[in-house]
């Protein structure tokens, strides 16, 4: 399963074209609050380390060599992107590494945008919701429309209510990225239609500036898991385009 640097890339994202990575979690396990099924990362028990997190120093110093050497060969970088192995905003120090990142970036690269992928659990935490509204791409997860339904695609650990992230995603007013996993398992189909409408409803509630639909991409931790095809998630998505929402798919 994937595991990367500190730093990483660029790499050619289906979401953000030429993406600088940066990933706050070990390198060589995986720290996050979901266990998702179909995580690129593998299952969280198979990622378990006693590698500390980086420091802010430890960013400062790494991108900013990075930046500088990618401007010096001429590589294009349309986004610097927080994902890695795992949720980025558990890192006690996540809002001074935002700052970092926006302050290198204006340096070097002041055209690229600043993403992070999240997936929403920490917005109750007041630091970590101010560090995402000042970043140009709050990218944050919601994969289905009930705690039932998010138990077993997401599997969090610990305690987790989508009323709160609904809640917590309002607070935005609108200046945010939905992003949702599209997938078929034993277990649910993200096509059946009380569980779409319902999701639905929610994308109407919290009117995000983009939504970004996608399907299986990588090789899951869970076998048997179905993907959608493109035309598959048009057809689906087709009430929320005709009623002007920008919808983003991606197969």
């Amino acid at each position: 399963m994937i595991r990367e640097e500190l730093v990483f890339g660029p790499i050619h994202s289906r979401r953000l074209g030429s993406s600088l990575g940066i990933n706050l979690l070990p390198r060589t396990g995986k720290l996050c609050n979901f266990d998702c099924i179909y995580c690129e990362c593998g299952w969280n028990r198979d990622g378990r380390t006693t590698e500390p997190l980086p420091a802010v120093s430890d960013l400062q110093e790494t991108l900013e060599a990075t930046l500088r050497d990618c401007l010096e060969k001429g590589t294009g970088i349309d986004s610097i992107t927080f994902s890695g192995d795992g949720e980025s905003t558990l890192h006690p120090c996540f809002g001074e590494m935002i700052d970092v990142t926006l302050s290198l970036r204006d340096r070097f690269f002041p055209e690229a945008k600043v993403s992070v992928l999240s997936n929403a659990t920490r917005l109750g935490d007041e630091k970590v919701f101010q560090a995402l509204r000042k970043v140009d791409n709050p990218i944050l997860k919601l994969d289905a429309p009930a705690d039932a339904a998010v138990a077993l695609i997401n599997r969090p650990q610990g305690s987790y209510h989508v009323e709160d992230v609904v809640r917590n995603l309002e607070r935005f007013e609108g200046d945010f990225i939905l992003q949702t996993m599209f997938l078929r398992s034993e277990d649910f189909d993200s096509s059946d239609p009380a569980q779409l409408a319902s999701w639905m409803d929610i994308v109407r509630r919290v009117s995000p500036r983009e939504i970004m639909a996608y399907t299986l991409d990588r090789e899951a931790p869970m076998p048997g898991l179905v993907k959608f095809t493109v035309e598959e998630m048009t057809a689906l998505l087709k009430p929320l385009v005709e009623e002007g929402f920008n919808v983003q798919i991606k197969g």
